[in-house]
């Protein structure tokens, strides 16, 4: 079988939610199958390649033309079609997608996301008809909503409130105009199908490496790093120029953080993430850490006594909470944070939504080592049972291949 994997970033570095999701997943499509990935990369933007062990058949680079440029805001807010999408379109990127279906047959063609909708002509007039399978990452116009919801700026209020009326519009041409969709939770699977009842979705969660944030792995990582050995770190990871992100860990240390200080005078709250916000940079002290960038995440999970997930926007799940129930961190997340993966309260992590809830969250798990051990154990389970990229793996291969043999006429089929 051969695919195309077409996202509209690059694929490599894995420091976003987005590039994260699509790397494992088309790698794990290439253990099985043949796959041929397309990118988008921005102008100016450094050109980079993923591992050799990636496994794939290809990879081809389409370059976008400019984004948000005053046309293209001006043209996204009057007219019919969002910036978003506007964003990742280009004449030129059109008839270097075309070139690449011309060049080889594909069985499938998986696009990921909304942003990429203009691009579905063009796929529709492969000589082959391969079948598309549309990936949803995020149900954007949800997360535009709630940007608008939560934002003081009335100008961005507004205009992110007619974006995601016009995403939300763009969404369901494209469930109309596609059959068969994946999401990451089964709550996004019911919001989708409230909107096309009878659409064929099916959920592929997020998921993480268990392997590489074993105990070994991170003992190993953390030796080499030469860090110190007490655990006294509360942990963020994410991408910080992401305004939910941003929002959470300003909102966390205004509304948590002191309280948390106030009863435990030994702990440093420490910020991970690609590109810090002006306003993240702002929050440094001697008592809060912001590294942007690091090369290898596990050996703060080392040190970490508690991984904090105070997100009050945003949409999707959170690979930053699978990532920390992988390393055995304990987990205190709000309920929107947590949403989407199937986790139970006092269970696999601590829920709490306003900032006393969190403080007394973290000192419950700080103060007391049964909790700490119960909460990682069942998460770390949990983790390999349903989480594990191979394991999710599987399931989008599957998915793929019941829509290749669903072509092939009945009488060339063999018997499974």
């Amino acid at each position: 079988m051969k695919l195309l994997y077409f996202a509209p970033h690059q694929i490599w570095p894995l420091n976003t939610g987005a590039r994260l999701r699509d790397f494992q997943l088309a790698r794990q499509l290439a253990a099985c199958s043949s796959v041929t990935f397309v990118e988008m990369r921005h102008p100016g933007e450094e050109p980079h390649v993923p591992p050799d062990d990636s496994g794939m058949a290809g990879i081809v680079t389409l370059e976008k033309d400019a984004t948000y440029t005053p046309s293209k805001i001006l043209r996204g807010l009057a007219g019919t079609t969002p910036v978003t999408v506007l964003n990742c379109w280009s004449s030129r990127s059109a008839s270097q997608l075309a070139n690449v279906l011309r060049s080889q047959q594909f069985d499938t063609v998986q696009i990921e996301g909304v942003h990429l909708l203009e691009y579905l002509p063009i796929i529709r007039e492969a000589r082959e008809r391969p079948a598309i399978v549309v990936d949803w990452h995020n149900i954007e116009s949800e997360m535009m909503s709630r940007y608008a919801e939560t934002t003081g700026n009335w100008a961005k209020k507004l205009a992110a409130k007619r974006t995601a009326k016009l995403i939300q519009d763009a969404e369901n041409r494209l469930l109309t105009s596609c059959a068969t969709h994946t999401v990451t939770s089964q709550r996004e699977r019911q919001m989708l199908l409230a909107r096309r009842p009878g659409a064929n979705i099916h959920v592929v969660p997020n998921g993480v490496d268990a392997s590489f944030f074993s105990g070994n792995e991170i003992a190993e990582a953390y030796g080499r790093s030469g860090q110190g050995d007490s655990k006294s770190t509360i942990l963020f990871v994410g991408s910080m120029d992401y305004h939910a992100n941003i929002y959470a860990v300003t909102w966390f240390s205004q509304a948590a953080w002191p309280e948390i200080v106030r009863n435990h005078s030994e702990l440093h709250f420490t910020i991970i993430g690609r590109d810090p916000a002006p306003e993240v940079r702002a929050l440094a002290s001697d008592r809060i850490h912001v590294t942007g960038t690091v090369d290898d995440v596990r050996p703060f999970y080392a040190s970490a006594v508690a991984a904090v997930v105070p997100l009050r926007s945003g949409s999707g799940t959170r690979l930053k909470i699978l990532e920390a129930m992988a390393a055995e961190v304990p987990v205190v997340s709000t309920q929107l944070g947590a949403e989407g993966i199937d986790v139970k309260d006092d269970v696999h992590l601590l829920l709490a939504n306003s900032g006393p809830e969190i403080a007394a969250a973290v000192h419950r798990i700080v103060s007391s080592f049964e909790t700490q051990t119960r909460l990682s154990a069942a998460a770390r389970a949990l983790v390999c049972r349903v989480y594990d990229w191979p394991v999710i793996g599987k399931q989008l291969h599957r998915i793929h291949a019941d829509l290749v043999k669903s072509s092939i006429p009945s009488s060339l089929q063999m018997d499974s």
